[in-house]
């Protein structure tokens, strides 16, 4: 029997497993496995999964998947719960760190047992409300979140040949000036509404400063009633600095049968 220990976390909501491969032994070319792994019911259950690996550039280095398979850039809050989870395994010495993601170096810091704050790549490729936020997000400011078609409507824009091959997470935003900021997100990858988004709070949070008057701190609502905030400089052109805090809870640990895993995947 191969098995796999794994954490499960939430950031403000959005859930994760996260595993410890430093060593190198995990199957991270197995996507079909950790899309089992990640489904729902017949997995642990997640919006995504988080390889921790070695680095010999950084603390420690972090690969991001999916509950499909597909593998992403970087995710927020994802970003949030393995500074946590590094620094309790000892894969991070200190409460502030940096880590290697597939967009680019991120630091981290701990600052205290169920708050974390991370330093995010500068929003690029501004334009009709699209930002790429580490990944991409089409913006759609709401006026009604509780009547909005998230599932219908962001299955539409996320598949939308103005955004082919690659598609876009869309996040519907409600704007209240001067720095509150409601969001429910449809991702990628998912294909469906998560419980929270951090790259989405930032698309969110800096589209808002930019076009819609809001001001820095930016307070980001999810659809679980959980508050991330968003920081950052904005000298009329450019974002940086741009920061996202918040909670971070670890839920429980286990293992799991990884073969059992391949055969449900089949």
């Amino acid at each position: 029997m191969n098995t796999v220990k794994f954490t499960k976390m939430h950031g403000a909501g959005n859930d994760f497993i996260l595993i410890d491969d430093r060593e190198g032994r995990f199957p991270i070319d197995d996507h079909r496995g950790i899309a089992a792994m990640a489904t729902r019911p017949d997995g642990i259950g997640c919006e995504g999964v988080i390889v921790l690996q070695s680095s010999s550039d950084a603390d420690f280095g972090m690969r991001f998947f999916n509950p499909d398979g597909t593998e992403a850039d970087l995710c927020g809050n994802g970003s949030r719960c393995v500074a946590a989870f590094a620094l309790e395994i000892g894969a991070a010495k200190s409460p502030r760190m940096r880590f290697e993601t597939a967009a680019g170096m991120i630091e981290a810091e701990v600052l205290g047992e169920s708050q974390v704050k991370v330093w995010m790549p500068p929003p690029r490729d501004f334009g009709d409300d699209f930002v790429v936020a580490g990944v991409p997000h089409k913006i759609v400011p709401v006026e009604n979140l509780s009547r909005t078609d998230v599932e219908g409507e962001g299955r539409r824009i996320r598949m939308s040949a103005d955004f082919a091959p690659d598609g876009t997470n869309v996040d519907f935003v409600l704007y209240r000036k001067p720095n509150r900021v409601h969001v429910r997100t449809y991702e990628r990858g998912v294909e469906a509404e998560t419980g929270a988004c951090g790259t989405g709070a930032v698309a969110s949070a800096v589209i808002g400063v930019q076009d819609y008057g809001l001001e820095f701190p930016v307070h980001v609502s999810t659809v679980q009633g959980y508050e991330l905030v968003v920081d950052g400089e904005y000298d009329g052109e450019r974002f940086s600095s741009v920061t996202l805090a918040g909670p971070v809870k670890k839920v429980f640990e286990g293992q799991i049968d990884w073969d059992a895993l391949d055969a449900v995947s089949e």
